[in-house]
C-alpha cells in the first residue's frame, strides 16, 4: 500500500524542484513565484491528496503556525466577525486558529493558556481580559506574543485593538437628546471590564455635555454581559427610575434583556421607553423592534489584531501598540421621540440638574479573576 503523498511526489508530477512546491504551498513565500505556478502546484497537491506534515514543519521551523484565540463566550454572536477577521488575515500569512472559550475558575477545566502553550501555539489573541488580568501575565511570563481585541487592560502591557467606547456612548446619548429625551438612564456592564467601565464613563460624560447631571440611581450595573443579567439589572433600573423614557445599554445582549424587563412591566419599546444597544451584533435588526445600536467594526478589529500579532511573532517593528476604531450610530425602530411631556428644553434641563454622586475615574485599579462575570463583550 502506498504511503502518504509527499512534496517530492507533487514536484515529480509537475516536473519542478521540490523547493518550488514548498514555496507555492507556503502563503508567506509564494509571492516570489508566478501566479500560474502557484495555481498549478495547489491544484496538483489537492488532486494527489497531499497533506502537509504539521508536526515535521513545527520541528523544522521552530513554529507551529497556530494561533490561540480565546473568547469569553463562543455562543455570543459578537465574536463571529472578530474571529472571521482574524482567520482571514492570519490565513494569508499561513497561520491557523484554535478558538476556545474561557473557562470559569471553578469549572474544573485545565487552564486554557497552559493547554495551548503546551501545543506550541505561536501567539494568543485574547478577547477575554479584565482591567487587571492574570492571563496576560501568564502569556508575558512564558514569552508568548499576545494581542488583545475588543477589550484592553489597565496597564496596557500588550498591544490591543478596541473600539472608542466613550465616543460610542456619546453618539447614543446625543441621538436620544435630539429626540427630546431628558430622562435617560444607563444599563451598564461590569466595571471590571474595559468595555463596561469606559462605556459607563462615556455615558456620564455625554450626559454632562448635554447639560444633565447623573444620579447614582440612573445607572445599574449588570453582573455579566448577557441577556439574562441584562433583564435582571434592567428591571431594577426601571424600578428605580419609573419616569425614564430612554435606556442606553452597554451592549446589545443587555439591550435585549431590557426589552424583556420592559415587556414584563406591560410597557412598550419605543412607545414608552426607547432603547439603544452597543455592538450591532448579527440579527439585532431582526428583533422587534429592530434595535438602534452603536456599530463596532468587529471584522476590521480582528484583521488589525492579526496584523499586530504577526508583527510580534516575526519581530517586525511597529509604531502602533493600541489601535482604536471609530464606532457609528445605526438608527432603527427601538428609538423614537420622547413623550411630549418629557421633551427636553431649557426649563426641563434645569429641572433635571442633580448632584453628581458617582466619581469620575476612567481607569481604576480594579481586580478581577477569570470567572463567569466576564462573559460577553
Amino acid at each position: 500500500m502506498r504511503g502518504a503523498i509527499t512534496i517530492k511526489d507533487v514536484a515529480n508530477e509537475l516536473g519542478v524542484h521540490p523547493s518550488t512546491v514548498s514555496r507555492a504551498l507556503d502563503p508567506a513565500k509564494r509571492g516570489v513565484l508566478g501566479e500560474d505556478v502557484v495555481r498549478r502546484v495547489i491544484e496538483t497537491a489537492r488532486r494527489l491528496g497531499y497533506t502537509p506534515d504539521a508536526a515535521a514543519a513545527t520541528l523544522r521551523r521552530g513554529r507551529s503556525k497556530l494561533i490561540g484565540v480565546i473568547v469569553p463566550d463562543i455562543a455570543n454572536p459578537v465574536f463571529s466577525p472578530i474571529i472571521s477577521g482574524l482567520e482571514n488575515a492570519l490565513a494569508a500569512k499561513g497561520y491557523a486558529l484554535i478558538v476556545a472559550d474561557q473557562p470559569s475558575e471553578d469549572s474544573g477545566r485545565p487552564d486554557i493558556i497552559e493547554a495551548l502553550t503546551a501545543r506550541r501555539v505561536d501567539g494568543f489573541v485574547l478577547a477575554t481580559v479584565a482591567l487587571k488580568d492574570n492571563a496576560v501575565t501568564r502569556c508575558i511570563r512564558r514569552g508568548v506574543p499576545v494581542v488583545l481585541v475588543n477589550r484592553s487592560e489597565a496597564d496596557d502591557r500588550a498591544p490591543s485593538v478596541v473600539s472608542d467606547d466613550v465616543e460610542g456612548m456619546k453618539l447614543a446619548v446625543e441621538h436620544l437628546v435630539a429626540l427630546g429625551h431628558r430622562r435617560i438612564v444607563h444599563l451598564a456592564g461590569p466595571r471590571a471590564l474595559s468595555t463596561g467601565l469606559l462605556r459607563r464613563e462615556g455615558f456620564k460624560s455625554a450626559m454632562r455635555a448635554a447639560g444633565y447631571a447623573v444620579n447614582r440611581h440612573d445607572i445599574v450595573e449588570s453582573a455579566a454581559f448577557t441577556r439574562a443579567a441584562g433583564a435582571s439589572a434592567a428591571a431594577e433600573l426601571l424600578k428605580r427610575n419609573p419616569d425614564a423614557t430612554a435606556v442606553v445599554a452597554a451592549n446589545d445582549l443587555l439591550a435585549l434583556g431590557a426589552y424583556q424587563a420592559l415587556a414584563a412591566e406591560g410597557r412598550r419599546c419605543p412607545d414608552d421607553v426607547s432603547i439603544v444597544g452597543h455592538n450591532d451584533m448579527p440579527l439585532v435588526d431582526m428583533v422587534s423592534p429592530a434595535l438602534t445600536t452603536i456599530r463596532i467594526s468587529h471584522r476590521e478589529m480582528g484583521e488589525a489584531a492579526a496584523r499586530l500579532l504577526v508583527g510580534l511573532i516575526e519581530g517586525q517593528e511597529t509604531a502602533e501598540s493600541r489601535i482604536v476604531t471609530r464606532p457609528t450610530l445605526i438608527v432603527r425602530q427601538s428609538t423614537a421621540k420622547a413623550p411630549m411631556s418629557q421633551r427636553s428644553d431649557a426649563s426641563a434641563r434645569g429641572e433635571r440638574e442633580r448632584v453628581l454622586e458617582e466619581p469620575v475615574n476612567k481607569r481604576p485599579s480594579t481586580s478581577s479573576g477569570n470567572g463567569s462575570k466576564r462573559r460577553g463583550a
